[in-house]
């Protein structure tokens, strides 16, 4: 540590020897300035900069406007330092220890691993900076998109691709609630959902015909926004994946609406296919209030209805038998109508052995994990209230970094 101390200290030292201008030449003693006039040269001025080898002097040139008197610092634009006193290294790491855990166990581990002396407060603003800062870049994307301006994504044929949304809820601060309504009646709303969609592919299934994901295939988008706008993220996401080169198109869900109206509007003609998981979990729903608390016979129950008619994709059988259900209950008799009404809305969508015949998943179980690895390791932690904006800022970020691209995005952003 003794060692890392002085070699930082040298580098430092070194550093801000190369970080002195000199004095501009006369030629070079005006700039433009935004008003339309010149700034002239006045002296070179100093500020303090944390880099990754510690402080550093920067000294440059500053010019003022006579007209506006506005100052500039052309030296600070070309280095990224302009209204910061961290360097571009230092952000970018504030940026990596900001997206994977709680802001103040960043600040701590840069302290171990990088003997930096930040506070969790600029972990939290920098990491926020360059999300927000790639969601803009990715919305610029989504408005070509939008347009019909993206570029055709060339490349080898895909055998099958996935898309699978779903949506999650995380806390947020009272303001980001007030006129909505929460799950429990007469209740406010305590939380925000985030919908996260998901892309990858297949081109295998094992011996006994079961699929199987493409590894390192799967990548991430997602924000607090509602389903139209979530709906053309999830289209530039399928798009530069190489939607259109896909031989086979799977959209999977949990057969909510918001879904089917986007896989119908944005991916048409894909195979649409509701989670077999969810399905089953809508006949434990009438099973439980046929029979509460008898788990032999609502076990008896499902083992007729789901093994028998939905895992066998008989889905007129299996509404014709809900709807024949008789409760003089009128909760149970509008629930049972409820799913029954689930069912035959997504019918088509419930072809399970069909779907398996062509190896192809049944299940959203990746969106599942996507839920909790995106969303919820990070967003959903004890005592975690979010704004909207920082909240799709961390997402914007995490997802650069799970897909792999935050090192793309950082060599674009130093090249522009």
């Amino acid at each position: 540590m003794a060692v890392r101390s002085a070699a930082h200290q040298a580098g430092a030292a070194t550093l801000s020897n190369l970080l002195r201008f000199p004095v501009p030449s006369a030629e070079q003693r005006t700039v433009p300035c935004a008003c339309g006039q010149q700034a002239i040269y006045r002296e070179l001025r100093s500020k303090t900069v944390l880099t990754v080898v510690g402080p550093v002097e920067v000294t440059r040139p500053y010019y003022l406007c006579v007209r506006c008197h506005t100052g500039q610092f052309p030296a600070d634009l070309e280095l990224d330092i302009a209204n910061t006193e961290f360097s571009p290294g230092v952000r970018r790491m504030q940026a990596a220890v900001g997206h994977d855990a709680p802001f103040d166990h960043g600040r701590r581990q840069l302290q171990l691993l990088a003997g930096l002396a930040v506070t969790a407060k600029s972990v939290e603003r920098n990491a926020e900076a360059i999300g927000e800062h790639i969601a803009a870049r990715g919305q610029t994307e989504i408005n070509k998109a939008v347009q019909l301006d993206l570029p055709l994504v060339t490349g080898k044929p895909i055998p099958i691709m996935y898309i699978q949304m779903d949506g999650t809820g995380v806390h947020v601060v009272r303001k980001e609630t007030e006129g909505r309504k929460g799950k429990t009646a007469g209740e406010p709303a305590r939380t925000r959902e985030v919908k996260i969609g998901c892309v990858f592919t297949q081109t295998s299934h094992d011996e006994a015909g079961f699929a199987i994901r493409d590894p390192d295939s799967t990548t991430y988008t997602g924000a607090i926004e509602t389903a139209e706008e979530f709906g053309k993220r999830l289209y530039l996401e399928a798009w530069n994946r190489g939607w259109t080169r896909a031989a086979k198109k799977v959209v999977l869900g949990d057969g909510a609406e918001w879904i089917r109206n986007l896989a119908a509007q944005h991916f048409p003609g894909a195979i649409q296919i509701v989670d077999l998981y969810h399905a089953r979990q809508h006949l434990w729903t009438v099973a439980r209030l046929l029979y509460p608390g008898d788990a032999s016979r609502q076990q008896a129950w499902m083992k007729v209805h789901q093994e028998g008619l939905l895992d066998q994709g008989k889905i007129e059988e299996l509404v014709d038998a809900l709807r024949l259900l008789a409760s003089g209950n009128p909760a149970l008799a509008e629930t049972i109508r409820t799913e029954a009404d689930y069912f035959q809305t997504n019918t088509e969508r419930m072809r399970y052995p069909e779907y398996r015949r062509q190896h192809l998943f049944v299940g959203s179980g990746v969106i599942e994990a996507g839920c909790k690895t995106v969303i919820g390791s990070r967003l959903k932690q004890s005592g975690m209230f979010w704004t909207v904006r920082g909240a799709n800022a961390i997402i914007a970020l995490r997802c650069s970094h799970l897909n792999g691209r935050f090192e793309d995005y950082w060599e674009s952003r130093r090249a522009a």
